[in-house]
């Protein structure tokens, strides 16, 4: 009995003992996230900020711009690119060539640190945030799909859209191929970050929750890398005709994937080296020129012509 009750005792000693480890433990979690919660963040909508973006023109004007937690050397600099409502641009260039960073500029993720960003004619500082952020959709190269139906993912991009209206989006995103051959359909469950769908799939339907957002300016970075080239040219050809009005920005890889554009930018370093159609940078650009003979050759994208 004497023994039993030195255990109970003992034990009960180390349950406090755990007690006030746990405490600790958990003020210090306390105080990290409120930490995250009290940061201001440095990017807001000014007081008077504007309510609407009339078109999907883009122009960058002596654009510099570098991450301030970097080494503080300039990431994009002198970028001078203007952009028509409606035109399709296609941007191609090396691992580290700064694409990624320009199209976050238009979004306003980031601020430039010197010269402007102006969407449908007023700068990008004018406007109300979420308008800017609704107005300019941006399909990354790997996107976070949701636990929940396929209809329900969807409506991410617009929560009011009619089912229609998301089989329409699918349709240009070429994503009722695969859709319509589930068993459930549009309410097939989707598992948590979209594991149960191959990733070709996941991206066209990433692709058609950002046209959900009937967006002015479509931003493709390098979001057709998983999809087959048949099914690129059949995605790229309807978004052209289906939606003549909004901007089409594409990021890419393949020469062929951006080919047929209105415009292609050749980045390289941070700035631009080359500016104009296929056939234009084929005659003018040596990088562009390399890149696409390495790639009709071998079948690579733009980082294999290094090695090649």
């Amino acid at each position: 009995s004497l023994f039993s009750y030195v255990m109970n005792i003992l034990m009960s000693l180390m349950m406090i003992s755990m007690i006030f480890v746990m405490i600790t433990m958990s003020v210090a979690s306390m105080r990290r996230i409120a930490e995250v919660i009290e940061t201001k963040a440095d990017i807001v909508s000014p007081a008077d900020a504007v309510k609407r973006v009339e078109n999907g023109r883009v122009d960058f004007e002596n654009v510099r711009f570098a991450y301030k937690s970097g080494s503080g050397k300039p990431v994009l600099e002198d970028i001078n690119l203007h952009i028509h409502s409606g035109e399709t641009l296609g941007i191609i260039g090396g691992t580290g060539s700064a694409k990624s960073s320009l199209v976050s500029l238009i979004s306003r993720l980031y601020d430039v640190n010197a010269g402007a960003v102006h969407v449908g004619g007023r700068d990008v500082r004018d406007y109300d945030l979420d308008v800017l952020r609704k107005s300019v959709a941006v399909v990354l190269q790997k996107n976070v799909l949701f636990s929940g139906t396929i209809l329900e993912n969807l409506r991410w991009g617009d929560k009011d859209a009619t089912e229609e209206e998301c089989r329409q989006a699918c349709r240009l995103a070429c994503a009722d191929e695969f859709i319509e051959q589930m068993p459930e359909g549009y309410y097939t469950r989707i598992e948590q970050g979209g594991t149960n769908v191959s990733g070709g799939q996941r991206q066209r339907l990433c692709i058609a929750r950002a046209l959900l957002c009937k967006p002015k300016v479509l931003v493709l970075d390098d979001s057709t890398s998983a999809v087959d080239t048949a099914t690129d040219a059949k995605l790229r050809r309807a978004l052209r005709e289906e939606l003549p009005g909004t901007t089409k920005i594409i990021i890419a890889q393949r020469v062929a994937s951006v080919q047929d554009a209105d415009r292609i930018l050749v980045l390289d370093g941070g700035r631009i080296c080359g500016l104009g159609t296929h056939e234009e940078l084929l005659e003018s650009s040596q990088i562009y020129r390399e890149v696409y003979e390495g790639q009709q050759k071998s079948g690579g994208d733009f980082d294999q012509k290094e090695s090649a």
